[in-house]
């Protein structure tokens, strides 16, 4: 028997060595004990267990991962849904400066109206023209490049264009003059490079001035910064980097209720949003704010591409969330045909009509595909449709795609016409609580039902971020979900991304509309929270197959509405690797509000190595978060630990998730 004590992890940065015999601990019976029966599989684990699930939420595309700094670029945002708005919002005048909204000169047919700036009077020292301040301002770094670019025209001699990125006081950082405007539509580009002595910040705005009067007319004005491995109209690097992180297999787009729409006619129109991002015309969010598009289909892919994902398709199924439904297979056939160009855009051949688009787009090999979901949250479709619905796409797709599995976003029994080959199953609680009381979820589920996505999940607890309490609960659902990968194949916690610049006060200006995300932002910082955190460590460390385990003596806790949970959760699992004996994964979650010793014991293994390796956060706070300002002040921490033995006791931390990996040999 060896003791080894975690408790000094986060604050002792040598290797934990094993406590010498005479100073074991005695006389504790009521010791909890984990017994792993290492030679005896459970059941194998899906390699793409781990991957992400993403809507149109809390600005995670438009002033979030979409790299683009200006909001409203097309003067089409909130301000005229309907088309019924003078001025565009998120715009102001610099100078005698006027501005209105003009329906009768029009980029394009996308992009159907334009911003007419009439100048009373303008000189080099006092400019008139727009300003904009982006979403909750503008994020500037030293020693880097800012692309501006917008389309312009002119009546007469308007002379040349002063485009500034400016601090909101006042003071200018950097600008550039473009020159050539006219009578007709043209596009203009300017690189703008900040200087080494800028100080980070984002209480920054951009401005497009002239220092002569006239009439000025504009559309598409955009500024992008550094964009992730380079790619035009890219993504936002740092937050790539962090689900990069995550080590994610797929990713399920583009919703979420985003897929859906309030209405038929603000559901994601895929066809809309390839090509030239100044040919698309954008839409309303269901979570109340304009999407310009430029988070297009082409852009998800690219987003999977660079981080090595597998697109999990979510097609329109037919179904609105203001109740709009059609059933008939008359009245869906255009909807199915569709979701099968969608289809073919991404797995299609440069020989067939989508895939010779998506080539035309600028990626002439098909991408990968093997999942598609068929609507989304039809649950509270009330009128029962769902079943027709999904089975006219079902069978449409199968013919054409036989290799797809195609996922349901309801129960097998309420799609009698058709048995789904997987579900979509939801699991959101409300407090750690509730979360613990669907930790045997899956136990109880017949292994004769579809396989699951779990493609939304989360434990609410904590604001505007989830806390560590949150996190325990996160790890000790994840766990339940890897004991039983038997029935569920992949899973996704939602929602992902959430603008934190501004959580609070009227709806119409929040850029928070759900609170508990994984990854938090504003214009200039980015991080992870605890729960990130717990995805890291899972997906880091994902098994090959799943071992026996069994535990003795697991202590509780009582919630505040006074139920009682095991306060000690875990699974253990088994990495193979060609030529070697495997290395043993146990990852735990302790919700014990004080140090924990836990005996392990393992059996049918030959030898094992005396030094593991130990991943564990731990917080003697349970409610410490991360933040903008802090945002490692809760994460983990790797390091070297001596001893392991077949028994050997561990001290596990009060409030700690962890993963202990273990080398046979």
């Amino acid at each position: 028997m060896r003791n080894i004590n975690l408790t000094s992890l986060c604050t002792l940065a040598s290797a934990f060595l094993a406590l010498p015999a005479n100073a074991q601990s005695t006389g504790v019976a009521s010791q909890p004990e984990i017994h792993i029966t290492a030679d005896r599989v459970k059941t194998r684990i899906n390699p793409r267990m781990y991957g992400l699930m993403t809507e149109e939420i809390n600005f995670a595309y438009e002033g979030g991962l979409y790299g683009e700094l200006i909001r409203n670029r097309s003067f089409k945002g909130e301000a005229g849904y309907a088309y019924q708005a003078e001025e565009p919002v998120y715009w102001n005048a610099v100078g005698a400066a006027e501005l209105a909204l003009d329906r009768n000169n029009k980029l394009n047919d996308a992009l159907d109206l334009s911003l007419a700036l009439t100048l009373k009077s303008a000189s080099p020292e006092q400019p008139a023209g727009i300003r904009n301040g982006g979403y909750w301002g503008i994020g500037l770094k030293p020693d880097t490049s800012y692309t501006v670019s917008f389309y312009a025209k002119a009546e007469g001699e308007i002379g040349p264009l002063l485009a500034s990125l400016v601090k909101a006081g006042g003071a200018s950082l950097v600008s550039g003059k473009v020159d050539g405007v006219g009578r007709d539509w043209k596009k203009f580009q300017i690189t703008l490079r900040t200087g080494s002595e800028l100080v980070p910040s984002k209480d920054n705005v951009f401005t497009l001035t002239a220092s002569r009067p006239g009439k000025l007319w504009l559309q598409q004005v955009s500024v992008f910064g550094p964009t992730y491995k380079n790619r035009p109209n890219g993504l936002r690097p740092d937050l790539m980097e962090l689900m990069a992180g995550l080590k994610p297999k797929f990713l399920r787009f583009p919703g979420g209720n985003y897929v859906e729409g309030d209405t038929f006619g603000q559901r994601f129109e895929w066809k809309k949003t390839i090509g030239d991002p100044a040919q698309r015309p954008g839409h309303r969010s269901p979570w109340n704010y304009w999407s310009t598009d430029g988070m297009g289909m082409l852009e998800f892919l690219l987003w999977c591409e660079d981080l090595g994902m597998e697109p999990l398709l979510d097609v329109f199924a037919g179904y609105a969330l203001n109740g709009e439904r059609l059933s008939s297979e008359e009245d869906l056939a255009p909807f199915v045909q569709e979701a099968l160009d969608q289809i073919e855009y991404i797995i299609g051949g440069a020989d067939t009509k989508w895939g010779a688009q998506r080539a035309r787009d600028g990626h002439p090999e098909p991408f990968k595909m093997s999942h598609v979901e068929i609507g989304n949250e039809d649950v509270f479709d009330k009128s029962g449709s769902y079943d027709k619905r999904f089975s006219i796409f079902h069978k449409a797709i199968k013919a054409r795609y036989p290799q797809l599995t195609l996922i349901s976003t309801m129960a097998a029994s309420a799609t009698p016409s058709q048995r789904p080959e997987m579900i979509d199953d939801h699991t959101y609680a409300w407090g750690e609580a509730q979360m613990y009381e669907h930790l045997t979820d899956y136990d109880k589920r017949p292994r004769t039902d579809p396989k699951v996505f779990v493609g939304e999940w989360a434990t609410h607890q904590g604001w505007p971020m989830p806390n560590m309490r949150a996190a325990i609960a996160d790890a000790a659902y994840l766990a339940s979900l890897e004991r039983n990968a038997d029935v569920v194949q992949m899973a996704a916690y939602a929602p992902l991304l959430a603008n934190l610049s501004r959580v609070s006060g009227h709806s119409r200006d929040r850029s928070l509309q759900w609170a508990t995300n994984l990854i938090g932002y504003d214009a200039l910082k980015s991080y992870g929270t605890p729960s990130y955190y717990v995805q890291t460590m899972f997906s880091s460390h994902l098994g090959d197959v799943v071992l026996e385990s069994s535990g003795r003596d697991i202590p509780n806790w009582t919630s505040d509405n006074g139920k009682t949970f095991p306060a000690l959760h875990w699974v253990v699992t088994r990495k193979d690797e060609a030529g070697k004996p495997g290395r043993i994964q146990i990852k735990f979650a302790s919700r014990a509000a004080t140090d924990q010793p836990v005996r392990v014991k393992l059996t049918g293994v030959n030898k094992l190595a005396p030094t593991a390796q130990l991943t564990v956060m731990s917080s003697a706070n349970p409610d410490a978060a991360n933040s903008l300002d802090e945002p490692t002040r809760v994460a983990p921490k790797t390091q070297p630990l001596k001893g392991i033995a077949r028994e050997f006791t561990l001290t596990l931390p009060a409030y700690s998730v962890g993963v202990l990996e273990i080398e046979t040999r």
